[in-house]
């Protein structure tokens, strides 16, 4: 009978994977003035290189996005990542109240008329846009 030759198998040779570096924390300057529609177009166009028509297609298109979630029988919230969360919230009616203390002037009462069910929209701020105003 022939006999097997034993091989010995190469180990394959470890790479070494170069880790990226983590890019610099971009330095950003605190803002004075807050700026007009066409001066946001006009900074976010500069610092991407996109033609400020672009920009505002990219907002118009934003909000068309928005506003289908949030509109009826849509998903009822919508979030820009790392920014803010904007959500419809459902109010019920409330029935007419006589006879309550006004907060205004204390010992005078007032009479509160009904309000019927309506849908109120919430920004809510997240994490990062917190982080970003306590520094």
């Amino acid at each position: 009978m022939a006999t097997k030759k034993k091989v010995t198998k190469k180990k394959a040779a470890k790479r070494k994977v170069a880790k990226k570096a983590a890019a610099p924390e971009k330095k950003i300057k605190a803002i004075k003035d807050a700026y007009t529609k066409s001066a946001l177009y006009a900074h976010i166009s500069e610092e991407t290189g996109l033609a400020r028509k672009d920009v505002a297609k990219v907002f118009d298109s934003l909000g068309d996005v928005i506003n289908g979630h949030i509109k009826s029988r849509g998903a009822g919230e919508f979030k820009i990542p790392g920014l803010l969360k904007i959500k419809v919230n459902k109010k019920p009616a409330t029935k007419a109240r006589k006879g309550v203390p006004n907060p205004f002037r204390p010992g005078e009462l007032m009479d509160v008329s009904a309000k019927p069910a309506r849908k109120v929209v919430k920004v809510l701020p997240l994490k990062a846009l917190k982080d970003m105003a306590a520094s």
